[in-house]
């Protein structure tokens, strides 16, 4: 039966954070869109730790929050907490991380969604992709409506065929107490898609009144935090504390006595989990050299109760989890609210796409997120955004768009997905970019902003905000370039002052030049300039002193990669020892040494191995050559 009034220029299945990115992106592009989701109430819901950003994951943020999109307002309207990882590095690595409030977060995407035009809400369960002569019509429910559609966008999530473990139990769900999606395979299946199984999971959820926080670590948010996004409304917020404990030999040995009644050590689970977050008895199996593992608990929400034992997810029964819990330091006497759990799902596997995420097997038809083998919300959303874009692109006649590896993070990810094998979940490192140092989450504005501009992505009110910003950037920029210091008393007086050399007679500097040292910041260039301290509180004076500093380095990495362009057919003698290599990354070397592959086009294409690698991997082919 179809629905009354029910055709549309785009269905987006799923309201996880890749959906509602999608949703939103298409209806910001005039298609009529709906967003179909089995539960209206989990809206952009964190089913594992409730954080936005980390390491890559900012860089990720920021950039969407340059294309208009959502997840950057959120987290900055919600956040519990905001740190600036990696601070002690370079600017080119440095993430900001929010803990956030889940409820707010879901409460406050579903309000943006409510709220923009052209974009409809339903909440269904999709049962079938509605197919006619090799293209896509629409959706099925299991209700048995028929919903028309030009193109469609699935981010299902790990809800295909999904099936949650607690020691050797199991129900079919895609997360706890929701139950899977059991239709969609095989109606794409019968299409040509192909299909893998990967795993993921969570830990415990503790009652915060049954810690002892007296024996934790307290970790703060910063004092002068940073935001995802550049817009200038934004709420200030008191922001909460994060604790520390740590394992112990009691906790290993537990883990390691009820080892067998692990479903992942025992058969049941087929799947890999993501490598770069393992449950608990992977860390004790898999590094029995070390005496304990770190574990944060970060609390869920302003209002609640309830705190997320990071670093503890495990799929070991209930039972086996108490003791685990109970034996760790500060947690004798905790109190379990939810049980961890691990969940194994479907994933498409994510070669059979291009980089705008639609397939030749069928005419618009569309996919994002963990579907496709990622994980993390943050790169679920860049695909949605990505899907959504280029999903209203197709059904209003127009062409889509690709983005490079040059020009975001987001074009690395799709790039890797694209192009890579996906055994395990895929996660976004600044090592997997070969211009990390340009692609920055300070310029990620400056970057992307007018690209999101001219899709008819960005609407007036953001680009006037950021017409505004950078006038005001490249005026200073112009004014440190052409203003020079020359040798007078009072220049090298405030020189002096702040610890720099005084000019010699004859001897001119810019004030660029100067802030391209590495260890002079903008207070001297106010100085100099007799600026008074909060002058021009809005000038862009971070971003300024980051795009100096690193403008030489990226000038060398952008040759780098040319170089290695035209290198990369270069071949790999076949009896090569990979393991003798010291410098790879330990993935590296395992996955290199596995596929043996013939040249260093194909080595890149490895999913794991890392730009950062193929450099070490080149050192050593030349000195083998020498040798």
């Amino acid at each position: 039966m179809k629905m009354p009034k029910s055709k549309y220029d785009v269905i987006v299945i799923g309201c996880g954070h890749a959906g509602c990115e999608a949703a939103h992106a298409s209806a910001r592009l005039g298609a009529k869109t709906l967003l179909v989701a089995l539960n209206l109430d989990t809206i952009a819901w964190m089913p594992c730790n409730p954080a936005i950003g980390g390491p890559a994951k900012s860089h990720l943020v920021k950039e969407i929050d340059a294309l208009g999109g959502l997840m950057g307002e959120a987290a900055d309207a919600t956040y519990l907490q905001l740190k600036t990882l990696n601070a002690s590095r370079g600017s080119a690595v440095h993430s900001l991380r929010a803990q956030s409030d889940k409820y707010a977060y879901s409460h406050w995407m579903r309000a943006a969604l409510f709220a923009q035009p052209n974009l409809n809400l339903y909440q269904a369960l999709v049962n079938e992709i509605w197919i006619e002569a090799g293209e896509v019509r629409g959706v099925v429910t299991a209700l048995g409506e028929q919903i028309e559609a030009k193109a469609v966008v699935l981010t299902s999530g790990t809800f295909l065929q999904g099936k949650v473990f607690s020691g050797k139990k199991f129900s079919q769900s895609g997360r706890s107490a929701e139950p899977a999606a059991m239709g969609l395979t095989p109606c794409l299946q019968a299409v040509g898609f192909e299909f893998g199984r990967l795993k993921t999971g969570t830990p415990a959820r503790l009652d915060k009144r049954s810690i002892d926080f007296s024996q934790l670590e307290t970790h703060a948010g910063d004092s002068n935090p940073q935001y995802f996004s550049f817009l200038p409304d934004r709420p200030s917020l008191e922001q909460m504390p994060c604790h520390a404990t740590r394992s112990t030999e009691i906790t290993h040995q537990i883990i390691r006595d009820n080892i067998h009644q692990s479903p992942l050590y025992s058969g049941m689970i087929e799947g890999l989990g993501p490598r770069y977050c393992p449950s608990i008895e992977d860390k004790v199996l898999r590094f029995p050299d070390k005496d304990s593992h770190l574990f944060f608990l970060e609390p869920e929400s302003r209002q609640g109760q309830e705190i997320y034992l990071q670093g503890c997810s495990t799929s070991l029964p209930i039972d086996v989890q108490w003791q685990i819990v109970q034996s760790l330091p500060g947690l004798e006497n905790a109190q379990i609210v939810r049980p961890a759990y691990a969940v194994e799902y479907d994933f498409l596997k994510p070669a059979q796409f291009n980089g705008q995420l639609t397939s030749s097997l069928l005419a618009g038809f569309y996919a994002a997120g963990q579907l496709l083998g990622t994980s993390g919300y943050e790169e679920a959303a860049a695909q949605g955004l990505v899907a959504g874009l280029n999903a209203a692109k197709f059904a209003l006649s127009q062409s889509g768009y690709l983005f490079s590896r040059a020009e975001s993070y987001i074009g690395v990810l799709l790039d890797d997905l694209t192009n890579k094998e996906i055994n395990e979940p895929y996660r976004l490192m600044t090592s997997r970019s070969e211009l990390r140092l340009h692609l920055r989450q300070d310029n990620a504005d400056r970057r992307l902003t007018p690209l999101g501009r001219k899709l008819g992505l960005v609407g007036d009110h953001r680009w006037e905000i950021f017409s505004s910003k950078l006038s005001a950037y490249e005026l200073e920029l112009k004014k440190l370039q052409n203003t020079h210091l020359n040798a007078n008393p009072q220049t090298n007086q405030i020189l002096e002052a702040h610890q720099q050399k005084p000019l010699t007679t004859g001897h001119t500097m810019s004030l660029a030049e100067l802030l391209a040292r590495p260890e002079v910041n903008y207070e001297l260039i106010d100085a100099l300039l007799g600026r008074l301290e909060g002058e021009e509180p809005s000038l862009p004076r971070q971003e300024l002193d980051i795009e100096i500093k690193y403008a030489g380095y990226v000038k060398r990495q952008r040759a780098q990669v040319d170089r290695f362009e035209q290198i990369s057919e270069k071949s790999i003698p076949s009896g090569f020892d990979f393991l003798a290599l010291k410098h790879l990354s330990a993935e590296a070397r395992e996955k290199l040494t596995r596929y043996r592959p013939p040249n260093i086009a194909q080595a890149a294409r490895i999913d794991g191995v890392s730009p950062a690698d193929i450099s070490v991997l080149l050192i050593g082919l030349a000195a083998k050559v020498r040798a």
